[in-house]
């Protein structure tokens, strides 16, 4: 029904003859290239989130935020 590891070495051999060994190296340091930017991307974002949360944090509590500072007020 799926997929199987037969199939699926009939369609590598096919993409190798079509775009050459040194094309597909190429897809796949692009590739990984691309994940590890996204997965840097969103560790940053959550970084950055629980930096929000704690000035939130700090407003609720009656200190002021000045970016990123706090300041009693």
């Amino acid at each position: 029904m799926g997929i199987g590891i037969k199939e699926l070495i009939v369609i590598l051999v096919i993409v190798m003859l079509v775009f050459g060994t040194k094309k597909i190296r190429g897809i796949g340091s692009d590739v990984g290239g691309w994940i590890r930017d996204f997965k840097k991307a969103l560790k940053d974002g959550q970084e950055e989130g629980q930096t929000d949360i704690a000035d939130s944090k700090r407003v609720i509590e009656g200190e002021a935020v000045v970016t990123g500072e706090k300041k009693n007020g």
